[in-house]
């Protein structure tokens, strides 16, 4: 199957001309591998931080708060540059701030103070923001409508890839070869403790670093690319959109709450994988993510003798590696299967994850969140792809507002940070009841109702 779009089915803005589609695909579907990295290392900057910073689990679970805040108050913005400077400029914007924000992460590591970290984690959410609410959008439109969630759930596949690489980062070049508890540091003498606090800090810069320079060149390469500027006809002629009036679209609606749900319910896994591997599994560990461990050592020249939170890190990856075989099998389905069919299927896989987790302990507990992962894998971009289907003109506002309900990233792991007091199960109670409500969007909530199919104008063989 061919992946980019037919130009046949592409509708260019007037006075744009044609360019080449696959190239376009491809730039934008890079982006998609960026981002990634940025998410999975969130889970290690929490445990690295409760160290470093000497932060509690609550406190350092305002890193996922911050990140996700600035999806929450970019993805507005980003939706308006869209509008009205197009899809080029909006993912120029996003890539500008979100290198920036990773090169504020050396001076925020010399100063050692958690808000310059949290501003900085902030700027990156914002430019990251700018990027899945054009790209996300942008590979839906560029190509046939009736194979849209196909074209995103590929490009998202490349999200996974790259996801598998920041608990791997975390474990290799963050997390400390030494064990530290906050009990072994207050038994230390105060000048001790304080060199290895700093250390624990310094150790994030190399990192962002990297990842700061290599947006940078990518950020090169996109100014200097011509990109054709995709967007319906009727869009052209579109007045100012209320954003009230959005919510008329019950699957939008519903769709925006059920991307809130399904964020949230992955900041809190991704989040405390690390911890809650440590609590239900300390000593215990799956023999599959060690022979991966294993691997990745050899192949990096590592050491073997790793800390049990470094064991832990890897553990994270591999759950990531099961994140992308999920999404590339569930974007191989889609070829045959309605999308809400698999979304459904995945949705019930996640919900009985987390309940055998809850209920059993120990090390299944762990290979069960692992395989959460696996069916959480196409949530995202199904949603999305679900939530803006059909709305024409409306469609790059209505796609700010469900990136704007990323929020739930921000929300749910602090609930579960404060319900952890009571016990790791307590705090999963949080992604269960998230994957409970996208069951109910996967198989009624994402349905276009007659109204929408009237008034938009939807053709029967495109509408659900």
């Amino acid at each position: 199957m061919a992946l980019g779009p037919a130009p046949s089915n592409v509708k260019l803005k007037s006075g744009q001309s044609t360019g080449n589609y696959g190239l376009a695909f491809t730039l934008v579907t890079s982006l998609f591998f960026l981002w990634g990295l940025a998410n999975s290392l969130n889970g290690s900057l929490i445990k690295q931080f409760q160290i470093a910073l000497d932060l509690n689990r609550f406190q350092a679970g305002i890193v996922d708060f911050a990140f996700y805040l600035g999806y929450f108050f970019m993805a507005l913005p980003a939706g308006y540059v869209m509008r009205k400077f197009g899809y080029k400029r909006g993912i120029l914007l996003g890539l500008l701030l979100y290198g920036g924000g990773a090169f504020l992460f050396y001076p925020a590591a010399e100063v050692r103070v958690y808000g310059f970290f949290l501003l900085a984690l902030f700027t990156m959410a914002c430019g990251i923001a700018c990027l899945e609410t054009a790209a996300n959008l942008y590979v839906t439109v560029l190509g046939d409508p009736k194979k849209a969630e196909w074209r995103l759930n590929f490009s998202q596949s490349f999200n996974g890839i790259s996801a598998i690489l920041g608990p791997v980062i975390g474990a290799l070049f963050i997390f400390s070869k030494n064990e530290y508890t906050q009990d072994m540091l207050t038994a230390m003498a105060p000048a001790q403790a304080q060199a290895i606090r700093v250390q624990e800090a310094l150790s994030v810069q190399g990192p962002y670093l990297i990842i700061g320079t290599i947006l940078a060149v990518i950020t090169i390469l996109f100014a200097v690319i011509k990109m054709p500027e995709v967007g319906a006809e009727e869009e052209q002629a579109a007045g100012k959109i209320s954003i009230t009036s959005l919510f008329r679209h019950r699957h939008l609606t519903l769709g925006i709450i059920a991307q809130f749900a399904n964020v949230g319910a992955q900041a809190t896994l991704w989040g405390y994988f690390v911890d809650l591997k440590l609590d239900f599994s300390r000593e215990g560990h799956w023999a599959v993510a060690e022979g991966y461990m294993n691997i990745i050592n050899s192949l990096t020249g590592s050491p073997t003798d790793m800390s049990l939170t470094q064991i832990a890190g890897f553990h994270a990856s591999f759950a990531l590696v099961l994140f992308m075989l999920g999404r590339f099998v569930g974007t191989s389905l889609m070829t045959r299967i309605r999308p809400n069919i698999v979304l459904s299927v995945y949705a019930i896989g996640a919900v009985a994850m987390v309940v055998i987790a809850m209920l059993v302990g120990g090390l299944t507990a762990v290979i069960a969140l692992s395989f959460t992962y696996f069916f959480q894998s196409i949530q995202f971009p199904t949603i999305f792809a679900l939530a803006t289907k059909g709305l024409g003109a409306e469609s790059k506002i209505a796609s700010s507002l469900v990136i704007m309900s990323i929020v739930g990233g921000a929300l749910m792991p602090l609930v579960a940070g404060a319900l952890f007091a009571k016990g790791p199960v307590y705090a999963l109670l949080v992604p269960l009841v998230c994957f409970v409500f996208i069951v109910f969007y996967a198989m009624q909530g994402y349905r276009i109702t007659s109204d929408d199919l009237h008034s938009a104008n939807i053709p029967p063989e495109i509408a659900p």
